[in-house]
């Protein structure tokens, strides 16, 4: 169909992982079509592209390969760069078994440059006991890690990545970045480890003179820093060759991996017929002692203070050393001439009983001269000279936990098979047995080290760190047979090889978690030009912004190109700490933390007991994940407590980064399993009963209304849902499709994506439900009652207020809103009605004055004091300062009233100001009368008159215009007025608004008249009703329309208003009055929120008394309680 330049996964910057199942890309759609095509399977073609054939299936699975990012890809990807090839090569099945696929590679990258270059020096400063316990601790922490990979590793296919994909498959994207990144560094720095030693054995132990800084002469800190610069300098220039070989082709490398494994077997092997030849014939070298010290081999010639020589006495080097000149009455050093000099093997053999003076550890300080337990010694007065160039002297401060810290990287390497798991054969059997193995042999190597060491060997000799007291030779090399140049060439060669490997596997890492698209940094955004070709004509290109992931790629082999510059400028900083001691420690950080991670998916894993935990290992137990998990931790502290902290520091920024702006990815990762496992547990404890008033938080069902586009009608009500939860509770926006779930199901996915989008912009967090109903009244009830789960139900209900509810087209809307109000009080929840809600802030906006104003006219369970509260948690009302106003009838005491609600206040923790409004006896006016009697006769007529949509119409015209009539005939200086507004102008200054009556079929009327009319004489209640009535016109109309209903028009002209409903108009208009009075410039007004009647004739009764409540402010929150308290003063 077309080419694109681009692949998709390079498009989206969001791989999928190859897979054998469904939706799988390893066959066309043609191949998909086929599969049906002449079989009896045409019933299930409608699910062909979701549910594919079990034979297809099955071939999938046969066929399937997911080959890590490692050695072999690459060397067959270069093979093919080298020409055409006429045909195809033929997948091969992978052929590896356990030893060459598992065993072998762990042994090459477990056994390491610790083992040549510092376990004979930790053997001596700890001691065989103290090194024993290190060695112990170390292989039991990987033994249990290995326990628990092979439980992981046999659940599944493990790709690339090995650890890394483990652990981000387990326990989710940010735990799998964060580790995966530590792992990253860890290995990096056994780069420069390895390096290092590779250095130091190149300039201590074969080439000496190749040193760019001399150290001949020097002494103290001078040859210290010389031999820092020269590991600098050959370190960096190894790393740039080691790093281009890597570039040209790793295939080179994977081709010596075989000789640099040899080399390490073969050192081994040495060393342990060396130990054998002790027993029959232990190697001469000899170590020079003065008193207890022992003697540099540069600094004598003969380990004596004099020579024969043709029957004279004459002074050897060692006394030109320590005296001033060649006479042998020459002043000499105090020590020098106090003590003799004596000769000691420096490998006195297994059979010797050198181990019970090994047994212990010697642990030295920083420029502490060595000396040998038991001889006796004159002691120097004066001490030997810091600089002196005479003795074998400790480089550095030793501890058991440094010893610790420097060991541990000799155990690392035990990943070496799960990351070849796409090599081998069954790698669900060659994974647990190669590693376990491997682990075994090594630990075994590792520990009977410790006490051949410490039995075959002197104890200056061993704590003798470069051989300087045995003539510069590499102590482990003297144990050595046939020659110590076994180990020296051998040791060398193998640090080459294991950086080499460290080289190649850290950058392949990389890529794989760039590849992932979980960690945001590793991806770049960049603009690549696309070109699509269709059919024969000319492609058509055009530039698209393209997410890569630049550590992701590479050469076109797949050499990931970049993520090996990054990894080699990483290990420069370890090449310039330059002392393979401080480096140790660092790699030993993250190689923790790693396998305690493992440990951690293990035992999760097992605990939870998901269903798709079925590990072919059986060998497990979660409690030995948890003690591997426990090691890892105590170790990490014991080698470096603030190397652990930065490491852990490190760990923690990388999960925070990706869990609060990296790519979601959904894993099935074992932290999800322990949510769900947390939230079962924490519902099933909510169901145990209701919440203290303590803990008691708005759990907001929000209802919303969406357009025909599924979008939702008034955002801003999630604005006000943000801004009320400093309550930290659980929060539902819900909205209702009208339809069938089969017809509407995507208008209702849409709907849900929209409220998501919508919760996402306004910040709000919580879940969003959208119902499918045949009728907007059932899908709010609905909502209302099977919203949230067990105890995490909503306890509040938001619903804006019904805009243009007199409009015929809202009467629907109308009396769901009615209804909410009547479930509400049924289900004891709380409501709160935000009116005139577009005029309400948005997040972004900041009051820097104003007024929170609260009237508290019946209690609530302290609604109304929690709501303010909460608000000014928000910046956007934080400025705005408190008020409360409650009301005080004739009887009322307002001083104590306001006295007592200031002590309540200041108990409840709230700062507020407080008024107490006085209210007053007064009579019904005119006015109050006159437009309870017009609510009433609209609703009269309007439902006993079965009117067309015109007729109706004219007749609320007709009742609007006789009642108008008759209010402005009324004397008006006989009938009270009622004063509103500040400024004391009176009613009957304000412009009169139209009436709106509005009827639809078999339904009660609405109607509003607002009570801006002047007011009216003193006639009695009786001749204001015939008035209205008897004017011109208004009877015309009224009996034309009635004809035939004389009872009708009968009942209308002799009725009276309600006292019931006289009186809540009453109410209604008295408190508008006040509110207004006090309220009119704050910036929001709470008060309570009437119940609704319980007869459903007077919904419109009800809207129009709270409209007349509310009316003239221009943001009011309505409350109703839920029947609880919510707020107490108790601590």
């Amino acid at each position: 169909m077309g080419l694109v330049h681009l692949s998709q996964c390079e498009l989206n910057g969001n791989p999928k992982e190859s897979s054998p199942f469904i939706n799988s890309s390893m066959a066309s759609d043609m191949e998909k079509s086929q599969q049906y095509d002449g079989k009896n399977m045409a019933l299930f073609e409608d699910e062909m592209d979701t549910s594919p054939m079990v034979a297809s299936l099955l071939s999938s699975l046969a066929n399937y390969s997911n080959l890590p990012t490692g050695s072999k890809e690459h060397e067959e990807a270069e093979n093919n760069e080298e020409g055409p090839r006429p045909s195809k090569k033929p997948i091969k099945a992978p052929q590896l078994g356990t030893l060459m696929g598992v065993y072998l590679p762990c042994i090459q990258n477990i056994f390491g440059v610790i083992l040549f270059l510092r376990m004979t020096w930790m053997v001596g400063i700890g001691g065989v006991l103290g090194s024993f316990i290190i060695v112990f601790m170390c292989c039991s922490t990987t033994m249990l890690t290995a326990i628990s990979m092979s439980a992981i590793a046999t659940n599944g296919v493990v790709p690339a990545g090995g650890s890394y994909y483990m652990i981000s498959r387990s326990l989710g994207p940010e735990f799998g970045g964060a580790v995966g990144i530590c792992f990253y560094l860890g290995t990096t720095f056994a780069g420069a480890m390895y390096i290092l030693g590779c250095i130091e054995i190149l300039l201590i132990y074969i080439v000496p003179q190749a040193a760019i800084f001399k150290m001949e002469g020097l002494e103290g800190p001078e040859a210290e820093a010389a031999l820092l610069n020269n590991m600098r300098v050959y370190g960096s220039l190894v790393l740039g060759l080691m790093a281009l070989v890597v570039f040209v082709g790793v295939k080179y490398v994977n081709k010596l991996a075989l000789l640099f494994l040899a080399c390490v077997i073969f050192s081994i092997l040495a060393v342990y017929a060396g130990v054998i030849k002790t027993a029959i014939d232990p190697p001469v070298f000899p170590v020079c002692i003065l008193g207890n010290r022992t003697l540099l081999t540069k600094a004598y010639d003969v380990c004596a203070k004099t020579v024969e020589l043709d029957n004279d006495t004459v002074p050897s080097q060692l006394w030109r050393t320590f005296c001033d000149s060649d006479a042998l009455n020459a002043t000499c050093d105090e020590y020098f001439s106090n003590n003799n000099v004596t000769e000691i093997q420096g490998i006195p053999g297994v059979t010797s009983g050198i181990l019970a003076e090994n047994l212990f550890g010697y642990y030295l300080e920083k420029g502490v001269i060595l000396e040998k337990r038991g001889l006796a010694s004159v002691a120097d007065e004066e001490g030997p000279s810091p600089t002196s160039n005479r003795y074998v002297m400790s480089d550095i401060t030793s501890f058991f936990t440094l010893l610790v810290g420097i060991y541990f990287p000799s155990v690392t390497g035990i990943m070496a098979g799960s990351n070849r798991s796409g090599d081998l054969r069954d790698a669900q059997k060659s994974i647990p047995i190669g590693t376990i193995a491997a682990i075994s042999t090594t630990s075994i190597v590792y520990m009977s080290s410790v006490i051949l060491f410490g039995a075959c060997i002197e104890g200056v000799v061993l704590r003798d760190k470069f051989g300087e007291g045995v003539n510069g030779n590499l102590v482990i090399g003297t144990l050595a047979w046939p020659s110590p140049w076994v180990i020296v060439i051998g040791s060398f060669f193998s640090t080459c090889g294991a950086g080499l490997q460290s080289l190649t596997g850290a950058p392949r890492l990389l890529q794989a978690i760039s590849r992932d698209g979980i960690i945001p940094f590793l991806r770049v955004g960049v603009c690549a030009r696309l070109c699509v070709c269709v059919c024969v004509e000319a492609p058509m290109c055009e530039l698209f912004p393209v997410s890569l992931q630049v550590f992701g790629h590479g050469k076109a082999n797949g050499e990931p190109t970049w993520a090996l510059l990054l990894t080699a400028g990483i290990c420069e900083i370890g090449i310039i700490i330059a002392s393979l001691d401080a480096v140790a420690p660092i790699l030993s950080m993250f190689f923790l933390m790693c396998y305690m991670f493992v440990n951690l998916a293990c035992a999760l894993q097992t605990l939870l007991r998901t269903p798709n935990w079925r590990p072919r290992f059986k060998f497990y137990h979660w409690a030995l994940s948890f003690l591997g998990m426990t090691l890892c931790l105590s170790l990490m502290f014991i080698c470096s407590w603030h190397y652990a902290i930065i490491a852990m520091g490190i760990a923690t920024c990388i999960y925070k980064y990706i869990e609060f702006c990296g790519a979601e990815k959904e894993w099935g990762d074992g932290i999800r399993g322990i949510s769900l496992s947390a939230a079962r547990f924490a519902l099933m404890r909510l169901e145990e009963g209701p919440p203290h008033t303590k803990n008691w938080r708005p759990q907001i069902l929000v209802l919303v209304s969406v357009d025909a586009e599924q979008n939702v009608e008034q955002p801003r009500i999630l604005s006000l849902t943000n801004q009320l939860k400093a309550g930290k509770g659980l929060t539902i926006v819900g909205t209702n499709v009208v339809g069938t779930f089969l017809n509407n199901y995507a208008d209702a996915q849409r709907a849900d994506q929209s409220l998501r989008r919508l919760m996402e912009t306004e910040r709000v967090k919580g879940f969003s439900q959208v119902v499918i109903s045949s009728n907007l009244r059932d899908g709010t009830s609905h909502l209302v009652q099977v919203g949230g789960l067990g105890g995490l139900k909503h306890n509040t209900i938001l619903v804006s207020w019904p805009q243009n509810w007199k409009h015929p087209d809202s009467h629907l809307r109308l009396k769901d809103f009615v209804e909410v109000v009547r479930e509400t009080t049924i289900a004891s929840l709380a409501l709160l009605v935000p009116k005139n809600i577009a005029s309400y802030p948005s997040n972004g906006e900041r009051f820097t004055e104003g007024h929170i104003d609260v009237w508290w006219i019946v209690h609530d369970g302290g609604m109304l004091m929690l709501l303010p509260f909460l608000l000014r948690q928000h910046k956007v009302w934080r400025k705005c300062k408190m008020r409360i106003f409650t009301v005080a009838q004739m009887d009322d005491n307002s001083i104590q009233m306001k006295k007592d609600l200031i002590t309540f206040l200041y108990h409840l923790r709230i700062d507020a100001a407080v008024e107490v409004v006085e209210m007053h006896d007064s009579d019904v006016s005119a006015y109050t009368y006159e437009k309870t009697l017009v609510m009433e006769q609209r609703t009269l007529i309007l439902k006993q008159m079965h009117l067309t949509k015109n007729e109706k119409e004219r007749e609320i015209q007709s009742i609007t215009d006789v009642s108008r009539g008759s209010i402005r005939r009324k004397n008006p200086t006989s009938l009270r007025v009622p004063q509103i507004g500040e400024e004391g102008a009176s009613v009957a200054e304000r412009p009169e608004e139209e009436i709106h009556l509005t009827l639809t079929k078999n339904s009660a009327p609405t109607g509003h008249m607002s009570h801006n009319t002047p007011g009216g004489g003193t006639a009695s209640p009786d001749c204001e009703v015939q008035r209205t009535w008897t004017d011109k016109g208004g009877a015309k109309d009224q009996s034309q329309a009635s004809a035939g209903k004389p009872e009708a028009g009968k009942d209308l002209f002799n009725m009276k208003p309600n006292q019931f409903n006289l009186r809540r108009m009453h109410t209604a208009l008295r408190l508008n009055e006040v509110i207004l009075k006090k309220s009119k410039e704050a910036k929001l007004v709470l008060l309570n929120m009437p119940g609704p009647p319980k007869n459903r004739m007077g919904d419109e009764n009800y809207m129009e008394f709270l409209e007349v409540l509310t009316e003239g402010l221009n943001r009011v929150l309505l409350v109703r309680g839920g029947g609880r308290e919510v707020i107490t003063i108790y601590s």
